[in-house]
């Protein structure tokens, strides 16, 4: 699964866990430890999202490769969230913003249709320098 394009989909636990050469045991202490909710089916099999895939992807990167503990998994998952939610807001502000800012613009060019001396928005003011 990892690097390779899958389509979208459900794996089972012993597909991931064998995919990601873990122990079926391991993903079910990350559930119990909150750092994976994986789906249930009405028979009470986890199913693992690629959303899940992605997120186990963190899980083992942070722990294989930097060392990180468990309890540091789950805070730095948590301020990622966090993070991403914060940059969704600013991103939001910013659009809105934008927005304002285009429809004063339209408002300042259509007071300037009726003046009597054309003025150029200053984007489009060229400059002439004279030859000495």
């Amino acid at each position: 699964m990892r690097g390779s394009k899958r389509s979208p989909g459900y794996y089972s636990i012993s597909v991931v866990a064998k995919t990601f050469g873990i122990h079926p045991q391991t993903l079910r202490l990350y559930e119990r430890e909150g750092l994976l909710e994986p789906t249930r089916t009405d028979g009470n099999t986890r199913l693992y999202s690629d959303e899940d895939i992605k997120r186990l992807e963190a899980i083992l990167n942070l722990t294989r490769e930097l060392g990180v503990n468990l309890a540091g998994v789950d805070i730095i998952l948590k301020m990622r969230e966090q993070m991403e939610t914060m940059q969704n807001d600013v991103n939001e502000l910013l659009s809105a913003f934008r927005q304002i800012m285009v429809e004063r613009l339209d408002d300042g060019a259509a007071a300037y249709q009726h003046s009597l001396i054309r003025v150029a928005p200053k984007s489009f003011v060229v400059r002439v320098e004279e030859e000495e």
